[in-house]
């Protein structure tokens, strides 16, 4: 094999560094310590907040626009003589931005996987050396010692574009903050599709299914109402199926994540996203479930609803009031007392 073959067929160097930092154990300790830590921290609904629940996906890589910007901005006019002073002024505002940006990915961070986890270890060093750079940078402005507040700025810059290029691995490489049941519509065909009798579903219990090889949690409720989920958590593509069932939710295993069964709302985070429902029906004493359309009609339990009528004759009022009661709030005491297993724990 020739030079040209060998140099074109060889692994990119920086990717090899960062597989190799996947699979490094020597900061686990460290690890889960600082996960701990970030656990116990009492947010209370602060932290879906953090999580980006009401964003729709993480606020992290939203927050962290302000210091980025700042401090490029600052560099910018670092370059240009007599702008020292506007300078400093965003280098203070990066700093101050710092802070919630860096809450919020730490809340996301106590939440992954192991192998993510040591990637945001060193991904959070290198934000921590930059801000202690950007510091040093402002206080030396403020004694004007304009050159070496120069010099620690694009120091700090330089620590910031390497956090930013972990931040991507973590996101892209690694989906940290991916939507893990996206692909679920489009891979799932179109119409009703039998998974088993009506007894194969006892009542209360989390059955695991599956559709066009697409896991599916499917959920017999007393009186006989039926609720089917995709099975792998938004969040992380934890086992809902081994999740706690309880109040119309059901709770995933490793991180948490709350769902409401009737149409997969996630009624508590870390997960940010939905989980994609089924419609239910019975057809000669079988369960049939198809992938359902978000058109805005009011989905039941058993099909759709029609003309404001659900199945089993309840208005769409009524529907909405029982969501209204199936908040989570439920299986989410039951998981305050019982403790959650941890993905990885």
């Amino acid at each position: 094999m020739s030079a040209t073959s060998r140099r074109r067929t060889a692994q990119n160097r920086v990717l090899w560094l960062l597989d190799r930092l996947e699979r490094e154990p020597r900061g686990d300790a460290v690890i889960g310590v600082l996960r701990e830590r970030v656990r116990s921290l009492p947010l209370g609904r602060g932290r879906d907040v953090l999580h980006g629940r009401w964003l729709g996906h993480p606020v992290h890589p939203l927050l962290v626009q302000v210091p980025i910007g700042s401090w490029l901005s600052a560099a910018v006019l670092d370059l240009r003589p007599g702008r020292s002073r506007e300078a400093g002024l965003l280098v203070g505002v990066g700093l101050a931005a710092a802070a919630p940006a860096a809450l919020a990915g730490a809340v996301d961070w106590a939440e992954l996987h192991r192998q993510q986890q040591r990637v945001g270890l060193v991904h959070a060093a290198a934000n921590v050396a930059a801000v202690g750079l950007y510091a040093a940078s402002l206080v030396s402005r403020a004694r004007g010692r304009t050159l070496a507040g120069r010099a620690y700025g694009f120091l700090g810059l330089t620590a910031v574009g390497a956090s930013g290029m972990l931040g991507g691995h973590l996101a892209y490489r690694q989906a940290s903050g991916a939507n893990h049941a996206e692909e679920v519509p489009h891979v799932v065909s179109q119409g009703w599709r039998r998974i088993g009798t009506v007894d194969e579903f006892p009542v209360g219990r989390a059955v695991r299914r599956a559709v066009d090889d697409v896991p599916v949690l499917v959920v017999r409720e007393t009186g006989g109402t039926l609720h089917a989920l995709a099975e792998r958590c938004s969040h992380l593509a934890g086992p809902l199926s081994e999740g706690i069932v309880a109040d119309g939710c059901v709770q995933c295993p490793w991180h948490g994540s709350v769902f409401r069964l009737s149409d997969g709302w996630n009624v508590r985070g870390p997960a940010t996203a939905p989980q994609p429902a089924f419609d239910t029906r019975i057809t000669d004493g079988h369960v049939e479930i198809r992938l359902r359309q978000q058109d805005g009609a009011e989905p039941t339990a058993n099909g759709r609803a029609e003309d404001g009528q659900a199945a089993d004759g309840r208005s769409a009022d009524g529907q909405a009031a029982d969501r209204q009661r199936h908040s989570g709030a439920g299986v989410a005491g039951r998981s305050h007392r019982n403790g959650t297993r941890r993905h990885g724990d």
